[in-house]
């Protein structure tokens, strides 16, 4: 399936992937497909592995309301250490604001793992300490962090049910939360299934 894929997502993808299919199981075209095409949307195109935090005023009454009372907001504005301290502080196993363990643990990988807790269970499918150093989901463990998310939420399960618009929407749910940019997942989808399946070049 790897080599079906050459010239169609980045080498540095496509190295990465023989471990992952093979530790996570995800090794039919149709469980495939769905995490490639999930994987492709969040990092826009598998080129970006940092969450990027560095809100505006306005952009942090939009996004995280409740995190930011009152004129709050301006105090954080554009800066996304204070921002990612605050708003996941205290939970995720994160400490609280103060122990900046919510910039620690931001979320990075090509499905952003978040959260002290993900990034401790995640430490258990790696030999190095991803809780000391956890740039390494972002530098050499992006697919495989973001396959461990695949797994963890029972997104074969979902996968295996088939290639249908419905089913590309409730993977997208479990992914994202919502239904945030269905329409480039389900032509992500589309592309990677016609590939694997023989039905597309």
């Amino acid at each position: 399936m790897v080599e079906k894929l050459k010239g169609k997502l980045p080498d540095v993808v496509l190295e990465q992937l023989p471990l992952v299919m093979k530790k996570f199981e995800i090794n039919t075209p149709l469980r495939l497909a769905h995490f490639l095409a999930q994987c492709g949307h969040e990092s826009g195109g598998f080129k970006v592995v940092n969450e990027n935090l560095n809100y505006s005023a306005d952009g942090l009454k939009k996004i995280f309301p409740k995190y930011f009372p009152g004129n709050l907001n301006e105090l954080y504005a554009r800066q996304p250490e204070k921002i990612a301290s605050r708003v996941y502080g205290g939970r995720m196993g994160n400490g609280d604001e103060a122990s900046k363990e919510g910039w620690k643990f931001r979320g990075r990988g090509y499905i952003q793992l978040t959260g002290k807790s993900n990034y401790a269970a995640f430490d258990k499918f790696v030999d190095e300490d991803i809780v000391t150093n956890p740039d390494l989901v972002s530098t050499k463990y992006p697919l495989l962090s973001a396959a461990w998310f695949f797994h963890k939420n029972g997104l074969h399960t979902i996968s295996d049910k088939g290639a249908t618009d419905a089913i590309v929407t409730e993977v997208t749910k479990r992914v994202n939360g919502g239904t945030h940019g269905l329409a480039d997942r389900l032509t992500r989808f589309k592309q990677l299934y016609g590939i694997l399946n023989g039905t597309t070049a």
